[in-house]
């Protein structure tokens, strides 16, 4: 194969969720011991219905922000594995593009609470809520002076945020990218999703016949994006990314997965590569019904008989983070050179065609997909490359 040149070089990685506070141990888990998911500890007393998540336990070191908390703990572990510490990145220039969906909704519910009620806005609250921004913050925390952005697409926001971060590094704009996406559980999206009765009271099985929802995670994954000429060592490669729009529906896919098949082409296109390429892709497979019918479709389709991955039976949906931590297991399992069964995958859908991993496979090549797709039509690709010998 070729060797096209990378948007980017990923020279460092950090991931923490559920299945565990490293992508070392996640890749571990995935292998033999993976998580389940329980009822939510940090609001179980204002739901009515206990449905099952994937939770972080609460002794990360502060601030209070849950998530803010997992994205240090992730950009802390992306930093170290690169071989730097954080003070070696002050003299460059170093950007910040970071996805999420809800994860600081729990930074404005007190503020919105004391202005419904009609009472005066706390100081304290006006400062906690000017630091929602998780990019911003992140910044702030590493005194870096690069640009900086939040992106917030939904589900696919921790995907755009590493394209994003890898385009400008192959722009030139940036010495390094921290790039990735970061989501803490909150009543706002649990009680939504539960409104919306997509969530599974009981552990989700993505792709399975007997499917019934989701369940939702959190969690932090974070890439030091460096350019691709970097005399360091990379532990991987971002050779490819591709965004569309399905332009159909607040919360349903397109029924032919239109915006996902743009975004999944020209993903291979920008990263010169062709379906016989792929080692296997890391699904989105959320468990709900439209959801895996349509990326199912899409696979077939484009990439008929290779391998299928589906991690949220052990990660649950960390929704804007769920990009970024899929991405890392990507490249962890390329580089380790084999996947592990997808948890919660029991019984073939014909409606669905694509059938995950029921038990380990060796990867034949170092290259593989990872997408997502999100409500309000959005859809995002990566094509990623293992180390290269």
């Amino acid at each position: 194969m070729p060797r096209t040149p990378a948007l980017a070089t990923v020279t460092g990685i950090g991931c923490v969720c559920a299945a565990g506070r490293s992508l070392e141990a996640v890749l571990d888990n995935l292998e033999a011991n993976p998580p389940v998911p329980e009822p939510p500890k940090r609001f179980l007393e204002v739901v009515e219905t206990p449905y099952p998540v994937f939770e972080v336990r609460d002794d990360l070191e502060p601030p209070a922000d849950h998530g803010l908390a997992l994205l240090l703990e992730s950009a802390l572990q992306a930093v170290a594995t690169a071989g730097l510490a954080p003070k070696d990145l002050l003299c460059k220039c170093v950007g910040i593009c970071i996805g999420s969906s809800v994860g600081f909704a729990v930074n404005y519910l007190p503020l919105y609470k004391a202005w419904h009620q009609g009472n005066a806005l706390p100081k304290a609250l006006l400062d906690v809520f000017r630091h929602s921004n998780y990019a911003l913050s992140l910044k702030e925390r590493l005194g870096l002076t690069g640009p900086c952005q939040l992106v917030a697409n939904a589900c696919a926001s921790g995907t755009d945020s590493i394209g994003i971060g890898a385009s400008w590094i192959a722009s030139g704009m940036c010495d390094m990218v921290l790039a990735g996406g970061a989501e803490s559980l909150s009543i706002v999206s649990y009680l939504g999703f539960s409104r919306l009765m997509i969530a599974d009271t009981a552990p989700c099985r993505p792709f399975d016949r007997t499917r019934n929802g989701l369940n939702l995670g959190e969690g932090a994954a974070l890439f030091l994006l460096e350019p691709a000429a970097t005399p360091r060592p990379g532990l991987g490669y971002i050779r490819g990314y591709g965004s569309a729009s399905d332009a159909f529906h607040l919360t349903a896919p397109h029924p032919a997965g239109r915006g996902l098949r743009r975004a999944m082409a020209e993903a291979m296109r920008q990263a010169a590569v062709t379906p016989r390429e792929v080692a296997f892709i890391n699904a989105h497979g959320t468990g709900t019904r439209d959801n895996d019918k349509v990326e199912g479709l899409v696979i077939r389709n484009l990439l008929p008989d290779i391998p299928v991955l589906a991690t949220k039976g052990a990660t649950g949906h960390t929704l804007g983070a769920a990009g970024a931590i899929e991405a890392s297991i990507t490249l962890g399992c390329l580089n380790r050179g084999t996947i592990p069964a997808s948890h919660g995958f029991c019984k073939s859908d014909p409606e669905v065609g694509v059938n995950p991993t029921t038990h380990p496979v060796k990867l034949e090549s170092r290259i593989a997909l990872s997408d997502s797709l999100a409500f309000g039509g959005s859809n995002a690709v990566l094509v990623l490359e293992g180390k290269r010998k």
